[in-house]
């Protein structure tokens, strides 16, 4: 008996933030959920951080990816955070 497996969908999204706002923007964005992976970029467009998350984890996301984003902060005025969602079949339907 075979099973067919429907390919996980993806959506990215990009939100242009200040440095103050990184960490807060960051939680937020978990906790809304289906967060695939989240990646930090600076001015320059350079990727300074990038964490690959699991189905899940947005009440259990650690402690030290807060601490390392705030240090992020620190080093810049404005950062862009881009983020990629497990999207649902009903999204993608035309």
């Amino acid at each position: 008996m075979s099973t067919a497996t429907t390919p996980e969908v993806t959506r990215t999204e990009r939100f242009r933030v200040r440095g103050e706002q990184l960490v807060e923007r960051a939680k937020q964005i978990v906790h809304e959920g289906n967060v695939r992976r989240l990646i930090v970029k600076d001015e320059r467009d350079h990727t300074i951080l990038e964490v690959p998350l699991t189905v899940g984890v947005a009440g259990a996301v650690p402690l030290p990816l807060w601490v390392a984003l705030g240090a992020i902060a620190a080093l810049a005025a404005h950062y862009t955070l881009v983020v990629e969602k497990k999207v649902s079949h009903k999204e993608t339907a035309p």
